[in-house]
Order: structure tokens, then sequence, then C-alpha cells
């Protein structure tokens, strides 16, 4: 493969351990990996690019992302949230419309998010969902870096009458999921030479029994494959684990052996010692201390009126602490931003959280769950995932400190080119690997079909508007 040089005004660069800032510097790409980080390149180089006016970072990796179903949030999940469920939508909302797309709605919501995914940064994404091959499929096309999972789980929720939570269980169907999902890891080796994996991915930590956490835990490192959790992501979770179990989430998974430094607990919001989990316990230090990671994913969680207190703690406590997306938009600069601020706010302190903690959570410390030194940083040795941001922008401009202003301003627009593996993926703000024609006209016909079917799969036959009114009232 030819070797290309790039020149650019900034370099996020990784040295000695850490993220540092080349100006005026060089990156050198042969094949699929970095070859030189610097000045003064004196080697060979067979395509010179010059990206002038530009910041080059290294890839976003985004640890917690549903593909299949994501981009019929909009318009669904906003401004409603009982105050019997503590404001979450995972007990009504969010399995109407999860149950109300059809085949033809998910393979659009799956297109759509490899277009947002790219043209927002994540150059490798987690995705948990159950059409694993599909999403794989769809990956592989568009470039992307990927680890994807089938979830599977021992039982399910649901509200019978609006009010209160109640459980139907299934152990067996559990470990014939969990088998399933383990059939996805073995079919995806060698798939997109080597850029799209499985992992393992039981749903809840509520709707999963200590055996099949355990199994869980056994085959991830049998396997050498991530495990990932949601868990400690709704106050119901809380209450009922505590009800039938005495612990918390975070104990609850302790105590079957699950935690461990391949995990990582989607959201990890509602620990001990917070306002709103008014016990005592340690939840954090059992996080930190068992090497498991959490995904933050702040923006599907503060539209709901709801925030880690604080993610600061987190990092003062060890907890090793990545970014996903999880709802629209799937955007990793949304998702960096919206950490960075409540981090501030929920600490009080403007210097408590800063613009490369979220660098580093965005990059090496998911590479770092990942087990993967050659993810997350732009070095020799490390795969070519890099995204080039444009400067003389309004939006940009002036920059004195550009990782402040990557993480505080920086829109979608302002990204420029991404590069997955050594290949360009997205040149100048043009798409190569995704085709977006009608794209946009293709998911408004789904989410129709997708709302004009919520009432067959609510148990009280409601339609969308009886249970999340329009803003506004028609005009007549």
């Amino acid at each position: 493969m030819p070797i290309l040089r790039l020149d650019a005004r900034y370099v996020v660069a990784f040295q000695e351990g850490e993220h540092r800032l080349l100006e005026n510097g060089t990156v050198v790409v042969d094949g699929d990996r970095v070859v030189f980080t610097g000045r003064d390149y004196q080697g060979p180089a067979d395509d010179c690019v010059d990206a002038g006016d530009t910041l080059v970072t290294p890839g976003f990796i985004n640890t917690h992302a549903h593909l299949e179903t994501a981009p019929l949030d909009k318009s669904f999940q906003e401004d409603v949230g009982k105050r019997q469920f503590f404001s979450t939508g995972l007990v009504e909302t969010l399995p109407m419309q999860e149950n109300s797309i059809d085949e033809e709605g998910v393979d659009t919501c799956i297109e759509v998010s490899m277009s947002e995914l790219i043209r927002t940064g994540t150059t490798t994404v987690m995705h948990q969902g159950l059409r694993g091959r599909r999403v794989a499929e769809a990956c592989e096309r568009a470039g992307l870096r990927a680890y994807i999972a089938d979830g599977y789980r021992s039982g399910r929720w649901f509200t019978p009458d609006g009010n209160r939570v109640a459980y139907e269980w299934d152990e067996d169907g559990g470990f014939a999921g969990l088998e399933r999902a383990v059939g996805l890891i073995e079919d995806l080796r060698g798939r997109g030479s080597g850029r799209v994996r499985g992992f393992l991915s039981p749903w809840q930590a509520n709707t999963c029994t200590p055996d099949l956490l355990k199994e869980s835990r056994r085959l991830s490192d049998e396997l050498e494959v991530p495990l990932t959790i949601h868990a400690a992501q709704a106050m119901f979770e809380v209450m009922d684990l505590m009800a039938a179990h005495g612990m918390t989430p975070i104990e609850y998974l302790e105590s079957a052996g699950f935690l461990g430094p391949r995990v990582v607990l989607g959201h990890a919001i509602f620990t001990t010692g917070t306002s709103w989990v008014n016990l005592p316990g340690d939840d954090l230090r059992r996080i930190a201390d068992s090497g498991a990671s959490i995904s933050y994913n702040a923006w599907t969680f503060a539209r709901r009126g709801i925030m880690v207190e604080s993610l600061p703690a987190y990092r003062r406590a060890g907890v090793n602490i990545t970014l996903g997306t999880d709802t629209t938009p799937q955007s990793m600069i949304e998702s960096i931003r919206w950490s960075a601020i409540l981090g501030k706010v929920a600490d009080r302190r403007a210097d408590s959280w800063l613009a490369t903690h979220l660098l580093d959570a965005a990059t090496v410390d998911a590479a770092r769950l990942l087990g993967r030194d050659d993810l997350g940083r732009i070095a020799p040795g490390a795969k070519a995932d890099l995204l080039l941001w444009r400067l003389g922008t309004p939006v940009m401009s002036p920059v004195r400190d550009p990782i402040r202003n990557l993480v505080y301003y920086a829109t979608r627009e302002d990204l420029a080119s991404v590069m997955i593996d050594g290949a360009w993926v997205m040149r100048d703000g043009a798409l190569l690997t995704v085709d977006e024609e009608g794209m946009t006209e293709r998911l408004q016909r789904a989410g129709e079909r997708s709302w004009a079917r919520v009432p067959d799969h609510d148990r009280l036959g409601r339609t969308l508007e009886e249970v999340a009114p329009s803003s506004l009232r028609p005009f007549r």
C-alpha cells in the first residue's frame, strides 16, 4: 500500500503515556498503521497531504450504542417520564418504540447510524442489539471499526398498568441467548480485515440471574472478548434488586463474580452515596477495585433531568470512564460536550473536570477497556484511525488551545475528514463508504410506520399521542 504523509497545524500525538500537542507536525501512515509522528520526516512518501489549518486527533471510541433503533428516538422519548418510574423511559416508552419498528425500519436505522457515526467522529463503536450480523455487514461496508453483541437476558420487565414494574422470567431463554451470542462472536472472527469483532452483552443487571452473569464472565475470559451490561441505570432497578437480594446493582454484579477488567457498565449512574440512592455503601470502590469501566452517555439521561453525581468523583475513585452515545444523536462530539459540562455542574467546579479528561475518555481510556494499545492514540504502531478538524471556521476560530475548542465548541461541520484503518471513509465532508441519497426520506417513513404501530405493542393499547403528546396543539 502507498505510504501517506499528512502535515497539519496541530497533531494530538501520543508520547510517554499521554496525549501531547504537536504543532506543525507530520503523521505518516503505511497501510493500516501509523509509522511516524513528529517533525522533519525524511523517509519515503507516495502521497503527501498538506492539511493546512487542521487539528488531527485520534478517532473516538464509542463504548455504548444501539444502532438498529437509536435514530427513531427523535420525537418519541423527549419531555416524557412518569414520576413513578423516576423519569426513566425504560419501563414504558422505550419498549413501545423498539417493538414498533419494522424490519425495513431497522435496516434504515442501521444505514443512518453509519452516516451519523462517521460524521461525528466515531471510528470504533460498541453496538448492542439483536441483529448483530446485519449491523456487522453495514459496519464492514462503511469501513467502521466495530465490536458487536447480540443481547440476552433471563427475564424482562414490563408495566401491566402504567404504574408499576413487573417481570417475566425465562432462565432457559437467557442461556439460549448466550449461546447465540457466542455463535455471533465466532461468526465475526476475521470480518472486515479484523475491524469487526464480537463481544458479550447480557442486557441488564436486574434481568439476569447470577448463574447467567457467572457464565457470561467465564466465557468473556475464555474468548478474550469485552463484556458489557446496563447497570445502575434506573431507580426501579436499584429498588428491585434491593428488595430481591438486599444489594445494589453494583454489589449484585460483584457477588456474581461478574466485574473485571474486560467489563464496561452501561451508565452506572445510580450508585451509593448519591442523592438518588440514599444508601451507605462503596459502589465506586467496588468498580475501581475490579478494574471495570463505565460508559457514560450523558445526553440520554440529561434530557430526563438525570446526571451522574459526579464524574470527577468517579475519576477520583479510580474508575475508568469511557463515553458512548446510546440514543440519538449518535454523536461523540455531543457526548463529550454534555459530559464535560454536566461534570462541572455536578461538581460545582470549573477545574475538576477538564477537556483533557474528556479527550482521554473518548480515546485512550476506552482503548484500555478493549485491551487495545493500538487504538485511541496517534503513535508509531497504532492503527491509523484519524480525525481531521477544520480550525479556520467561525466555530473553531480563534485557536489558542485546540483541545478546549474541540471539546467545548466543535460541531459535525468542523470535522473535515475521517480515516479508519488507514483508509479514508470521509474526505472534505463527503462520505466515501455510505450512500446518503434518500436516507432522510426513508427514515421519515420508518418513523411514521413505527408511530402508527405503537398501540399494537402497548398492553393498554394507547397511541403514541396519548403516551407522548405533541408539543403544540394542531392549528384549526
